[in-house]
């Protein structure tokens, strides 16, 4: 360890100096950061596998001053120089194989592995095993609870594909047909391929297996790394495979999506080439890295969940229909029964502010929502907040006995107890109201009193940077904390997901401000009634939790809510419009039962949302609905598209709907029977604590941070 006098020089300091720190990064280590994030406490014992030049250890204990960072790489040089170029005393480096114990049996809370495991078969006579055998060694130097990170390349399905190619990368992919995995001898190395008619002008067409196509397409551009990248295979496993090694290892699964780098796909994919299926139908660009998050959990206990057996129904959900008195439309609501209360602990310690949440928590529901469009698994275990069920005690009493059941906290831990917003998070269909309690308590990073799961802190503005990233499927618990950062005057940090850059117009002619909407007359729009719309459904099933070995060690009978005539998959958009220096966001001012439920009035601000039909099975085919509904629906005309943050789960403990948070830059409008008010962007920030609507809050989070307002 360092004893250089200037050492405290490079100490993270204040939340600004944070903000610099990790603005200073570029944008993939920024991602590698924030995918952490939702999965490593702020303390404990972390190893950063194959850590190459130490930047991204060095990176991990600076913005997590309370944790040991460990750096480990197999080339003794390299570890010198990472020595010598950084000093901090939680972070230190050793030189070892990645791929065999480095560390004593379950001493380390957590083991990233950034695009380092390819390094480790290709080096191997290209053995997707010895990945097996990597991750074997590593699970065993876990302790319980602890997260193996994997952000590497990911191998497409099995089959041929068709890829057209301008001259120079047709030039580069023939040599690459040769020369691909050359520690191989000649006669092994390189693949087949075979040129094909149907390209466009000057391009040429190949047909050769996918994962050759996208094993190019990844390294075009490294042309003057060539020698050294046609040394390695970038991809060994595929998403199914990885998921399957890490469940078989003892971990549950806790994140595993394929990832798209804006910067890559918008600089070194889009018109640069184009896949297809052999019958020529578009593919997209395939993902440029992709993640996986496993727990380490005791022998015997659950990995996943799955569905089994439909059931009768348990009569929990209440199923109800409301006649619209003017329209006679008839909507469906589900009614979910008791006050849930969403509690976040929180307490500050050395300038920076944690929350506590529930870390790995069960919801079998989410096992029922596959076939996403981003390609990514629903996670059966997520983090969210400590939920509380409100019945016949005060609520205060309710709080305190939970957070003493759930976190070990003794009522002298609990300090303050705060009133947050309330939420409906998904009102189109489900009657559920959420009431949110920040409780200041005193210093607590983690607490295990029961086995299944573990309450822990999480830094609050690296929280909201893991939901930017896809690291953090709930959305309640993202929201909660932003509201809790603006109420204790504090900032949410720099915006680390896809840039959103809006083009100057004159503006939208339908302006409003948020005091005008807030003053509507209160509207009573609904009446009960015995018809139904056939859209809503009501299911109960029996979910099987499963161990490593895959034997069933539990079941649970749930009922839950489906659409009749859509898939699970929903886009909630933030149309955004520019003038001046001013963002303007379109709200609907709309009639819900479900508001009128709980108000007494229908009234309900709403950002717009689609439940997609099932035949929309990708992104791209979602964004081409998205733009039509936009224009036809509410006459607005988009210019560009952003995804704003990961996607998350509106309601996982009674749907399994999936929503993609999407921001829409609007230029043009024309007259339409359903036109959105249009609210300063500021000022629905400002107002964020009347928002009830889960999409709308979530949204309006995300885009005032993208834009740094």
């Amino acid at each position: 360890m360092s004893t250089d006098p200037n050492y405290s020089r490079q100490e993270r300091g204040s939340g600004v100096d944070y903000e610099r720190y990790l603005a200073g990064m570029d944008a993939s280590m920024q991602q590698k950061v924030a995918l952490t994030a939702a999965h490593v406490l702020g303390q404990g014992w972390v190893a950063d596998m194959g850590m190459g030049s130490g930047t991204g250890s060095e990176a991990l204990a600076a913005l997590y001053p309370a944790m040991r960072v460990t750096g480990v790489d197999i080339n003794p040089e390299m570890v010198e120089r990472a020595r010598s170029r950084y000093q901090r005393q939680n972070l230190d480096f050793r030189a070892g194989d990645i791929g065999k114990a480095c560390f004593e049996p379950e001493t380390l809370d957590a083991i990233f592995n950034s695009s380092v495991l390819h390094h480790v078969t290709s080096f191997n006579g290209y053995s997707h095993q010895e990945a097996e055998f990597a991750l074997r060694s590593q699970v065993a130097q876990l302790r319980p609870h602890g997260s193996l990170i994997i952000r590497d390349f990911v191998r497409p399905p099995e089959g041929e594909v068709l890829l057209d190619l301008p001259p120079d990368s047709a030039k580069l992919f023939r040599r690459f047909g040769v020369e691909f995995r050359f520690l191989k001898s000649e006669v092994e190395r390189g693949f087949r391929y075979r040129e094909v008619e149907g390209a466009k002008s000057d391009w040429s067409r190949f047909r050769c297996a996918h994962v050759h196509a996208v094993e190019f397409v990844l390294r075009k551009d490294y042309v003057s790394d060539w020698e050294t990248e046609i040394l390695e295979e970038y991809t060994y496993f595929t998403q199914d495979e990885f998921e399957k090694q890490v469940h078989r290892l003892g971990l549950r699964v806790l994140a595993s999506s394929p990832l798209w780098n804006p910067w890559i796909v918008n600089n070194r994919f889009r018109d640069q080439f184009e896949l297809r299926s052999v019958d020529g139908q578009s593919m997209g660009f395939p993902p440029t890295n992709y993640l996986i998050v496993g727990e380490k959990v005791m022998d015997g206990q659950g990995v996943l969940f799955q569905p089994a057996d439909y059931q009768d129904r348990l009569d929990f959900l209440e199923f109800t229909c409301y006649e619209h008195k003017t329209t006679e439309k008839v909507r469906e609501l589900v009614r979910r029964p008791n006050l849930t209360v969403d509690t976040l602990p929180y307490f500050e310690q050395d300038g920076e502010l944690y929350v506590l949440a529930r870390k790995s928590y069960p919801r079998p529901i989410l096992s029922l929502c596959r076939n996403r469009l981003d390609g990514a698994l629903s996670p059966t275990y997520i983090t969210e907040p400590v939920t509380v069920i409100a019945e016949d005690k005060p609520l205060a009493q309710t709080v305190e006995e939970a957070l003493n059941r759930w976190a070990g906290l003794l009522s002298d831990d609990m300090l303050e107890f705060t009133e947050g917003s309330t939420t409906y998070p998904s009102p189109g269909g489900i009657q559920e109201e959420i009431r949110c309690l920040f409780v200041r308590v005193k210093p607590m990073m983690v607490n295990t009193p029961l086995a299944r799961d573990q309450v822990r802190a999480i830094e609050a503005g690296q929280l909201l940077r893991a939901a930017q990233v896809g690291g953090l499927p709930d959305a309640r618990l993202e929201t909660h904390c932003f509201e809790l950062m603006r109420q204790l005057g504090r900032s949410p940090g720099p915006w680390i997901g896809e840039s959103i850059e809006l083009e100057a117009g004159t503006g939208p002619s339908r302006r409003t401000t948020m005091e005008a909407l807030l003053k509507t007359p209160p509207r009573r729009a609904f009446r009960r009634t015995l018809d139904k719309a056939d859209f809503l459904s009501l299911q109960c099933r029996i979910f099987e939790e499963l161990d490593a070995d895959g034997d069933v060690i539990s079941e649970r009978t749930l009922e839950y809510v489906e659409t009749t005539r859509s898939s699970l998959n929903t886009v909630a958009v933030a149309p955004l419009w520019r003038c001046g220096d001013s963002v303007y966001f379109g709200v609907f001012d709309e009639d819900l039962p479900a508001a009128q439920c709980f108000s007494g009035h229908s009234n309900h601000l709403q950002a717009p949302a689609w439940r997609l039909p099932a035949e929309i099975v990708s992104m791209s085919g979602a964004l081409e609905f998205l733009r039509d509904a936009l224009l036809r629906e509410n006459g607005l005309t988009v210019v560009k598209t952003f995804e704003l943050g990961g996607a998350y789960f509106p309601s996982p403990g009674v749907t399994p709907e999936i929503a993609y948070p999407l921001a829409v830059d609007i230029q043009a409008e024309s007259p339409t029977k359903l036109p959105l008010h249009w609210v300063p962007l500021r000022e629905l920030v400002e107002q964020f604590h009347s928002l009830k609507e889960g999409h709308l809050r979530t949204l309006v989070s995300r885009a005032s941070r993208a834009l740094s307002l």
